[in-house]
């Protein structure tokens, strides 16, 4: 039973396989009848083709043949005509016959060489024998020069001049041949300037050039689809050769350098070539908005601006029309580009499969979504993703005559990234005036430190590494000092180019906005509580009794115990960008200061009469300034602008003091003894313990200066410039201080 069924099995298999072979032998039948019926068309079609160039040519022999019937038609008719003068004349009378014959013009004796000259031009104009005809009529007129003279019209001169109106039209009709070739152009072309038509030779040549380029542009225009990015640079190189090529031959046969009207026509007809190819590139270039068509105009800009300064040597000045014709295309690309790069960032709903994945960037970025929210991340990503595919794009002279308008729009993509970044933060970020970002992602809020940070650290890495990186490869920069890449922020900002460094500092100006927000937010999170209850109330300094424990008001303690805290996250989430952690503790203590300092409500209790103020207070409130102060100095950050603050707050209390009839240098110790207090403080916070009987020893900048009290009968409106710090106007915030290779503006009390 099992071998039948092999068998069965067997059978049919055999059977399929048979019946696949023979369908695979009709099939290479018909492909074999196909391959037939193709070479068959083909030869057919060499066949015809053949005979349309034979017809062709057929036609040619036959309008020569009819010109020159029609030459021997006009001699037959001239020569009746003379024929029939003569015999008129010899009809009269003997005497009448003698005066004629002494008054004819055209005397038998010189009537026979004219008239044989005549026939032999005919001949040689009915053989198209154009360059014999030249030679016999130039030495005709050597001869005679009566034929140039301006005299009046001899029936001779005029049946001359027929014949030169006719060997005209013969070469005429050689210049305008289709086929017609270079060499026997430029031969026609000088027998045309030889019969004195020079002006109408030259615009023949420059229509001949013209012609010849436009078949040449619609025979490449249908590949245009197939190479979007490249084209241009073919569209550029046939125009500009084919204009060379004109320029060159103009000059060769028609002496432009000794008549300046040929040069001004090439001129004429070259401006007409360079708007054409704009046009072309325009209406084939990919759509505006993708990176095909920045990549098309680069390439065209670079290599027409390139073949512009080739030409003029030549004297073809061109390059200010070619911009002043396509400078409005590539702004319009230049805007679409970021407009869809605006459209990628903040909707992450939209998709560009062209952008790359496997960026540096990518890597570095990622290292911010194990903190953050990745639809941020994402963000950061994208924005980096797209900048570099546009700046990819971009060639050298474009950044030449566009880098500006390019830099400008990187800021302005920048400050709505920056915006966008703000949004997450905690807080109403649209009650704080910001722009509303049109997008269709729904972000979620980056409430814990570690959130908030990573959103810093991705957008500072944007600004301080990625994009000074891209731009340096872009700008052509070179590394100073051979310093690799890490560097590349530092040679942005010494390069020659004044623009970047402008950019630059707008560039820092967008990202203090991020920063200066989240400082703001951080710092009223520490001052209010849940309820809106402030923290840090005057009344610790007026109601409370100060013990002798030396240390700041437990706002204070709260305040170092929370940038410490911030600082060990800091730490991790922006490991390896310890340039921005302390820009953003630095800030933090900095804006504690000016917060209190504009603080009104804090004031008002202060120069409440009803309030009773006790010397205690003012020690203590100058206690957690000075505390303050060495926070900065404690951490390594630069101090003198807390100093400053500081002193503002303190000079302010005293001057209250001091109108109400207290003096308060009576009861507060020297201004040494609040440094040293605030160190023990430090030292003893940090220890967790209040018996430390000596303050140990941290690393900070060695400066004596204190923050100086003034002397009750000092004029208190002065008292901040009358203190030791008046000279120390010219330090800047820290935030700018550490930033300064940044060019950072310094963040002043109206910014807070």
């Amino acid at each position: 039973m099992a071998s039948k069924i092999d068998s069965v099995h067997q059978s049919l298999t055999e059977k399929g396989i048979r019946k696949l072979c023979c369908e695979l032998l009709d099939l290479k039948d018909a492909v074999e009848n196909m391959c037939g019926d193709m070479r068959t068309k083909y030869l057919a079609f060499l066949r015809i083709s053949e005979e349309a160039v034979e017809m062709e040519h057929e036609l040619v022999e036959l309008r020569k043949h009819i010109s020159s019937q029609g030459i021997i038609v006009q001699d037959l008719m001239a020569g009746l005509g003379r024929e029939m003068d003569e015999w008129n004349r010899s009809a009269g009378d003997a005497h009448d016959s003698d005066n004629s014959e002494s008054k004819d013009p055209l005397p038998d004796e010189l009537t026979d060489p004219k008239s044989e000259f005549l026939e032999k031009i005919d001949l040689l104009l009915a053989e198209h024998k154009v360059d014999e005809a030249l030679e016999a009529m130039d030495a005709e007129e050597r001869s005679n020069p009566d034929l140039k003279a301006s005299a009046e019209m001899s029936s001779y001169k005029s049946a001359f001049m027929g014949r030169k109106a006719v060997l005209e039209d013969q070469l005429l009709r050689i210049v305008k041949q289709p086929s017609v070739s270079v060499a026997e152009l430029k031969h026609a072309l000088s027998g045309l300037i030889r019969l004195g038509k020079g002006p109408s030779a030259h615009q023949l040549l420059l229509k001949f050039y013209a012609t010849s380029l436009h078949r040449r542009i619609e025979a490449f225009l249908p590949s245009c689809s197939t190479c979007p990015n490249t084209f241009p640079a073919t569209l550029s190189k046939l125009v500009f050769s084919n204009i060379s090529v004109a320029a060159k031959e103009s000059a060769a046969m028609f002496g432009d350098d000794d008549n300046p009207a040929y040069s001004n026509k090439v001129v004429q007809w070259a401006e007409r070539e360079v708007e054409y190819l704009v046009r072309l590139v325009k209406e084939n270039a990919a759509p505006s908005e993708t990176v095909a068509a920045l990549r098309a105009a680069s390439v065209c800009l670079q290599d027409c601006l390139n073949y512009c300064k080739v030409l003029e040597p030549q004297g073809l000045i061109l390059s200010k029309l070619f911009l002043v014709l396509f400078r409005p295309y590539v702004e319009e690309v230049l805007e679409l580009n970021f407009r869809r790069a605006r459209r990628v960032i903040f909707d992450l709903t939209e998709t560009d499969e062209g952008l790359e994945s496997s960026s540096d960037f990518v890597a570095v970025l990622s290292e911010f979504a194990i903190a953050s929210d990745t639809t941020m991340t994402d963000c950061s990503i994208r924005f980096m993703q797209i900048v570099q595919d546009i700046l990819e794009q971009l060639t050298h002279l474009v950044v030449l005559h566009f880098g500006e308008s390019v830099l400008t729009r990187i800021l302005q993509l920048y400050d709505k990234y920056i915006d966008f970044l703000i949004k997450a933060l905690p807080g109403h970020a649209d009650e704080d005036g910001l722009p509303e970002l049109q997008d269709n992602t729904i972000l979620a809020r980056a409430e814990t430190d570690s959130e908030q940070l990573a959103l810093l650290g991705a957008a500072f890495t944007i600004l301080d590494e990625l994009l000074p990186k891209s731009l340096v490869k872009v700008w052509k920069l070179q590394i100073e000092n051979g310093g690799g890449e890490g560097d590349s922020s530092a040679a942005l900002i010494s390069s020659s180019a004044p623009e970047l460094k402008e950019w630059k500092r707008h560039m820092v100006q967008a990202f203090d906005k991020l920063r200066n927000y989240f400082c703001l937010q951080f710092v009223l999170s520490f001052i209010y509580s849940r309820e809106g209850l402030t923290r840090l109330d005057a009344l610790i300094y007026l109601t409370e009794t100060p013990d002798d424990s030396q240390l700041p008001s437990l706002p204070f303690q709260a305040l170092f115990s929370k940038l410490q805290q911030l600082a060990i996250i800091a730490g991790d989430v922006l490991l390896g960008k310890e340039k921005l952690q302390k820009i953003l503790l630095a800030r933090l203590t900095e804006t504690v200061i000016i917060w209190l300092s504009n603080e009104q409500e804090f004031w008002s209790a202060f120069e409440d009469e009803s309030t009773p103020l006790q010397p205690s207070g003012l020690q203590q409130l100058i206690l957690d300034m000075n505390f303050t102060v060495e926070i900065a100095r404690f951490a390594g950050y630069p101090f003198k602008v807390v100093q400053n603050h500081a002193s503002v707050v303190i000079n302010r209390a005293i001057d209250i003091l001091s109108s109400r009839g207290i003096n308060p240098q009576v009861s507060l110790p020297k201004p040494e003894w609040f440094t040293e207090a605030a160190k023990s403080a430090i030292n003893r916070l940090l220890m967790g313990s209040e018996d430390a009987s000596e303050p140990e020893e941290y690393d900070c900048e060695e400066d004596d200066d204190h923050i100086v009290l003034p002397e009750i009968g000092d004029d208190h409106s002065d008292s901040l410039d009358m203190s030791s710090l008046s000279s120390m106007d010219s330090f800047e915030s820290f935030a700018s201080a550490s930033m300064a290779d940044l060019e950072s503006p310094t963040f002043t009390d109206s910014e807070s």
